[in-house]
């Protein structure tokens, strides 16, 4: 082992620096036999590192390499597994558990042991041996604990110490002087041996000639003990002069402190008392104002207003520890709560004052509005009220029970107001639209001193009036005025338009400012949400905000933008219904009505809804279009349904159907009610749902037609609606606009084939028989062979078309057009120029065939086509 441990020294820790103090042969517990060495060294260089390294034989040599290292001060705890039996087992804690096995125990213990020595010198005792045993520890530390670690000696430590270059020169000389050192040990031992003995006699002589000068030395220390003595002795006698010294200035150092104790007691004192007048004490001035200040004038509420806030200051002062068990603090405090009962009292009674003669002084402002379409101006009332905003903040934060019953209290007085106002307001809308006082009559509403005091139950007796009704009663007031039935349906309903538009417009900025005005005196934020829910809250109807559980703490609601509108709800819960029943009367006026109020209902409640989704103003806005919405899809219902109850008369021709003539007053009205309106949509898809109806019972009602032929009924009214859809340009309805036309083609074409074929009968007979053989198979020039078609038989037809009798049936089928068609759609022309077209190119036909079947036969017409456009011409002329 030493020569293992040598080599190691030599080749791996030299090399580093360091010192091999103590090595031990090992293998890894529970694995395969693979020895290793654990070696504790220390570096030569200051400060000293003490570390663990683990030695390995390389597998490629004989030589040893360095694997891993630990520093002493990382190992947590030995473990020597068994402190009274002999065990090679292990266990070093470093940054976790190595479990080692040495090849002996012996090994083993050296190892621990120089373990511990090196963490009694370098680590002051940081490592816990687990298990080892105390005699091995006594061991390793000879003359007491402290030996090692005072000592200062590392050699104590040390099993082995390598030579230094002097120690190996010297050995070398000595060795040369003795050439059979090498080849003779024991000689050169003996040799040794002998001189040491010289030595040692040498150094006993030196001794023994030295006593005298030892007992001279020892004669000079007993003379210096005795100095010592006389020192210690003076020493002593200026310890007692200087202790009692030392209690004198103890006691004056003591003095001292107490002196700056009392010093420091009385700023702090003085510093309190400072803080508690200036933050609690306040101004006659402030008490007199709480107290007799004037509540009506300007100048005696911003007295008021500067008493209260400095009341709060002193209420809110924060009191340091203990200032609330003084009985001054404690008197001041209930002074406080006094002013502010008396002042909260006086302040909400003076409020609710107001609040009651605002009541009175509108209402004398009333007439004047009565007969116009306005409503009164609240805002003197609120700038008056403004003035208050800061006490009714102050009454919220210091007494909510006052600020609630407040707020309860205007409520109830402007809800009675508003109320008086608005419905004063509407009636004066509905006799606007009803007209004169004689024809709102009509509608069960009768005109007294100015005032409507008709009630809207009178309203629901009225039925919804299709536009034939509406055009024969508005026939029924010519005498009124000269003017159309269709001017007067735009006349009023202009008029209709102006006055909903007006009443939204005189609503629309009272509740703004309103809502404005509750926001600002109430002191209540309008778009930023308090934490909190509503609860404990009774019905709108009851007029009661979210209540306190008690008086000192308010209970919030969910935000205080729902309570601004809790409290418009109450206010103006009025609106709505009375809303909703004009929209009621203008729709039964005139069911077309709807499209008015749709437009304008939806701007305005796309107006607030940019202002605030959630406000008041928008969600009763909201509420009240969807009956707009509903009014306004029943319309579309109902002209359906008139479309498919249509009946027609069976002894007069059918002309343009009324709900034909309906759809075009209706799309004409629409387009220019909707031009740039955010519901364009909804006539998009009313649209849609009319035109199909149309479409649909335009073809029923030609199927039904006894006296105009189908073709012509489907001929005039797609001609109707194509020229109506193609003037309007109607985007929604391009496809139907195609379609249109294509109808009003195809049955154009339908009906002058029919027609035309009356005319020429004879001739259109056999010709079709001529092409029938044809079509068997004949060919063209055989057909003359036949018995039925030949040329004889030809020329007797064309004889009883002579050009006079043509021109007379062709007379007679314009006679039987100009019955079939109607002058409102004036087809007559272009109906006779396709029968003319359509004539010729017959004619055309005819002689092809004559020259295909009957070539060489000189067989012709008896009239040319200069013959026939001369009598078209001339029959058109005639009449």
């Amino acid at each position: 082992m030493t020569a293992i441990k040598h080599a190691l020294q030599r080749d791996i820790f030299t090399p580093n620096d360091e010192r091999l103090l103590s090595i031990v042969n090992v293998c890894k517990a529970g694995k395969k036999k693979k020895n290793c060495f654990l070696c504790a060294t220390v570096t030569t260089e200051r400060p000293v590192q003490v570390k663990v390294v683990k030695v390995k034989k390389s597998d490629k040599g004989d030589f040893y390499k360095r694997q891993i290292a630990w520093a002493l001060r990382d190992l947590a705890v030995v473990d020597a597994k068994d402190a009274i039996k002999e065990n090679p087992e292990f266990d070093l804690h470093f940054e976790k558990v190595y479990k080692w096995v040495a090849s002996s125990t012996a090994e083993k213990n050296a190892f621990i042991s120089c373990i511990w020595k090196l963490n009694q010198r370098y680590l002051r005792k940081k490592i816990d041996f687990v298990n080892v045993s105390s005699q091995l520890l006594e061991e390793s530390v000879p003359s007491g604990e402290n030996q090692s670690v005072a000592g200062g000696d590392e050699e104590s430590v040390d099993e082995y110490q390598e030579l230094n270059a002097r120690e190996e020169q010297d050995i070398e000389i000595m060795m040369e002087g003795c050439e059979y050192a090498i080849s003779n040990a024991e000689a050169f031992a003996e040799k040794l041996s002998r001189e040491l003995q010289v030595l040692d006699g040498a150094n006993i002589q030196s001794i023994m000639a030295s006593e005298k000068q030892v007992n001279i030395l020892m004669k000079l220390l007993d003379e210096a003990l005795k100095e010592v003595d006389q020192i210690e002795l003076k020493l002593s006698s200026y310890e007692e002069m200087l202790q009692s010294v030392k209690e004198q200035m103890d006691q004056i150092s003591e003095s001292n402190h107490l002196i700056h104790l009392s010093n420091t007691n009385n700023v702090k004192l003085l510093s309190e008392i400072e803080f508690l007048v200036n933050h609690m004490d306040l101004a006659k001035g402030h008490i007199k104002a709480l107290q007799e200040g004037d509540l009506a004038s300007s100048r005696g509420i911003e007295a008021c207003t500067s008493a209260a806030d400095a009341l709060l200051q002193c209420m809110n002062v924060a009191l340091g520890p203990g200032h609330d068990m003084l009985l001054a603090v404690k008197q001041q405090q209930q002074r406080f709560s006094d002013l502010r009962e008396v002042f909260a009292r006086r302040l909400a009674s003076h409020l609710n004052n107001v609040f009651v003669q605002q009541g009175h002084d509108q209402s004398s402002t009333l007439a004047q509005h009565s007969v116009e379409l306005t409503l009164p101006n609240h805002h003197p009332f609120h700038r008056d009220l403004l003035r208050y905003a800061k006490l009714m903040e102050w009454l919220k934060s210091t007494d909510y029970g006052k600020y609630e019953g407040l707020t309860k209290n205007y409520m109830d007085y402007l809800s009675r107001l508003y109320e008086r106002e608005i419905k004063d307001f509407f009636e004066v809308a509905k006799i606007k639209m009803t007209g004169t006082t004689k024809e709102s009559k009509k509608f069960g509403l009768h005109g007294s001193s100015g005032k409507l005091t008709g009630s809207t139950s009178s309203l629901n007796k009225l039925s919804v009036q299709s536009s034939g009704n509406r055009r024969s009663q508005s026939s029924s007031l010519l005498d009124m005025g000269n003017m159309s039935a269709s001017d007067l349906d735009v006349a009023d309903r202009t008029k209709f338009d102006k006055i909903f538009e007006q009443v939204l417009s005189e609503l629309e900025p009272l509740c703004l400012a309103e809502q404005d005005f509750i926001s600002k005196f109430f002191k209540l934020q309008q778009h930023q949400s308090m934490p909190g829910t509503m609860t404990d809250a009774e019905d709108l109807d009851g007029g009661t905000l979210s209540r306190p559980h008690n008086s000192g703490t308010p209970l919030t609601v969910s935000s205080e933008k729902d309570m601004i509108r809790q409290m418009m709800i109450k206010i103006f819960r009025c609106i709505e219904p009375e809303l909703n029943n004009l929209i009621a009367l203008g729709d039964k006026i005139d069911s077309f009505n709807s499209l008015y109020m749709l437009v304008k209902m939806s701007h305005h409640v796309w107006t607030a809804q940019n202002v605030d989704p959630a406000s008041f103003l928008s969600t009763t806005l909201g509420n009240v279009l969807v009956t707009v919405k509903r009014n306004f899809d029943k319309c579309i219902s109902n002209q359906i349904r008139q479309m498919e109850e249509v009946k027609i008369s069976k002894k007069s021709k059918v002309g343009i159907l009324p709900f034909v003539a309906e759809f075009e007053e209706f799309a004409g009205l629409a387009e220019s009610i909707f031009k740039n309106a955010e519901r364009r949509g909804d006539l998009d898809k009313a649209y849609t749902k009319l035109i199909r109806g149309v479409f649909v019972n335009v073809e029923k009602v030609a199927n039904e037609s006894q006296k105009t032929p189908r073709d012509v009924v489907m001929m005039e009214n797609f001609h109707h609606i194509f020229a109506t859809l193609s003037r309007l340009k109607i985007s929604c309805l391009e496809a139907e606009k195609k379609e249109a036309k294509q109808k009003y083609t195809d049955h154009l074409q339908s009906y002058v084939i029919y027609s035309l074929g009356q005319p020429l009968e004879k001739l259109n007979h056999f010709f079709e028989g001529v092409e029938a053989r044809v079509a068997q198979g004949i060919r063209e020039e055989e057909v003359s062979y036949q018995l039925a078609f030949n040329k004889q038989e030809l020329r007797k037809v064309i004889k009883e078309y002579p050009g006079k009798e043509v021109k007379k049936g062709l007379d007679n089928l314009y006679k039987k057009v100009d019955k079939h068609l109607c002058e409102e759609e004036n087809l007559l022309q272009v109906v006779w120029h396709s029968m003319q077209d359509e004539f010729i190119r017959q004619y055309k036909h005819f002689e092809g065939l004559i020259a295909r079947c009957y070539p060489g036969s000189g067989v012709t017409m008896e009239f040319t086509i200069q013959d026939i456009l001369d009598y078209c011409s001339s029959i058109a002329q005639s009449h």
